[in-house]
């Protein structure tokens, strides 16, 4: 047995599946991201925490989160996903683009409204009762519950004619 032999085994190459590496990177990009921003916030203040501290921790668990998932394929590669539906993927990552576009413009509760709208009754099929009792707890009831109930104001609508009906 010589030496070559044991060091290149073409067998036992590890092979992580691209799509799983850009994955990855998604994730450290994220975090890397989250981890800059949050530093020109100040992390700490001289009353304590400050308001880039609670980010930089979720920036840190994000690149952890995919050193971590890249040491776990290292070791053990994940099986090819079988069945999963790509379109179903693209939509959901294309309306919650189109979400985050629109929530300064509509505000919360009717792009909130009109994405769940569309999940649940276009995407997931649900009957139209289902889905506009669904839609309404979770836009104007979610708006409510944090603008109310925590005091975590979110965005109302740039529009002045559905700012003044409450949107």
């Amino acid at each position: 047995m010589t030496t070559e032999s044991l060091i290149t085994k073409p067998e036992s190459a590890i092979r992580v599946a691209p799509s799983v590496l850009v994955g990855i990177g998604a994730f450290a990009a994220v975090g890397v991201y989250v981890l800059v921003g949050s530093v020109e916030l100040n992390l700490w203040t001289s009353l304590g925490p400050g308001p880039g501290l609670f980010p930089f921790a979720m920036g840190a668990v994000l690149v952890a989160m995919a050193v971590l998932w890249l040491v776990q394929e290292l070791r053990r590669p994940s099986e090819t996903a079988e069945g999963v539906d790509r379109g179903l993927v693209v939509a959901v990552v294309l309306s919650l683009t189109i979400l985050a576009a629109l929530m300064d413009l509509l505000g919360f509760q009717l792009s909130m409204f009109l994405f769940l709208m569309y999940h649940l009754r276009l995407r997931g099929r649900r009957s139209w009762v289902s889905s506009l009792i669904t839609a309404l707890a979770g836009s104007v009831g979610a708006f409510y519950a944090f603008n109310y109930g925590l005091n975590v104001t979110l965005p109302v609508s740039a529009f002045p004619l559905l700012n003044m009906i409450g949107l």
